[in-house]
């Protein structure tokens, strides 16, 4: 989650972005893992198309976070 960072507000850009797009796919992850597990079955759910989108929201996190270690990384060296 975005508040696990530091209250300060983020320099880079880049930095921004990518904690924009952090936040808003665990989220979209949450959201759609709960359409996947309802507590009542809804007959119109398409688990296949729920499944798409669970696994696009990881794909999100993951570059999110990759793109973080890469800036954070960049910066501690220079």
């Amino acid at each position: 989650r975005a508040s696990a960072f530091p209250p300060q507000k983020p320099r880079s850009e880049l930095v921004r972005t990518s904690l924009r797009l952090l936040t808003s796919s665990a989220y979209r992850l949450q959201s759609e893992c709960r359409k996947a597990l309802p507590v009542e079955p809804c007959p119109g759910t398409d688990i296949q198309l729920v499944t798409q989108q669970v696994i696009q929201c990881a794909y999100d996190i993951a570059k999110a976070a990759k793109q973080l270690v890469t800036i954070t990384t960049k910066e501690n060296n220079n």
